[in-house]
């Protein structure tokens, strides 16, 4: 009986794809539905600060510029990984990135420890002129984001929303003196802040 039952399903293609969405449904569910009620995936770090509002201005840049289409923000948790870059990434890191900065391909090194590792001159230097510092480098350089000077007028509105809908602690002050902050800088600046950033919340952590 058992055998016809499980012939009639092989052969009734309808039948079959029903029972494998109904499979899939489940397991999904049972993978996903108690990572939901985890506080500490859904929580960011204890040591996190909000972006400032020139961070944040860096952070549209490299978003624009398609900085994270080559360089991940995830360093997994592997032996190899951890000792180049540094602890692993933590989904509480990542509460406040909208969208998410992860990813899976690496053209170039992953930045989710990059803040600090360098300089501010040598990483406007790298922008400027990657092959400068790194021969071997095949990342585009980005000239222009010296010559191009922020005016600042949608920064306000930029970190009132990420604190309205995504629940950033950013106060009245910060959102009023926003455009004073990023006011006649420039692009470049503004990109370094956000990678001089990049994994300070786990700073002396394995």
């Amino acid at each position: 009986m058992a055998g016809s039952a499980h012939e009639i399903v092989e052969k009734n293609t309808g039948l079959l794809v029903v029972f494998i969405m109904v499979a899939i449904s489940f397991a999904t569910l049972v993978e996903i539905v108690p990572l939901m009620y985890q506080k500490d995936l859904n929580n960011p770090v204890p040591s996190m600060k909000p972006w400032s509002a020139l961070e944040m201005e860096g952070r549209d840049i490299y978003i624009r510029e398609g900085c994270h289409v080559c360089h991940t923000q995830m360093v997994r948790p592997l032996r190899a990984e951890v000792e180049r870059y540094g602890p692993y990434s933590r989904a509480g890191e990542s509460t406040w990135d909208h969208p998410f900065l992860w990813g899976s391909k690496r053209t170039g090194p992953d930045l989710a420890r990059v803040g600090g590792r360098y300089s501010d001159d040598w990483q406007r230097q790298h922008l400027i002129n990657p092959r400068s510092l790194v021969p071997e480098s095949v990342m585009p350089a980005y000239p222009w984001l010296a010559e191009t000077t922020l005016d600042g007028e949608q920064t306000a509105a930029k970190l009132n929303l990420f604190k309205t809908r995504f629940g950033l602690p950013y106060s009245d002050t910060q959102i009023e003196l926003a455009k004073d902050e990023v006011q006649g800088k420039t692009e470049l600046d503004a990109l370094v802040a956000y990678l001089q950033q990049l994994g300070h919340a786990m700073k002396g952590q394995r």
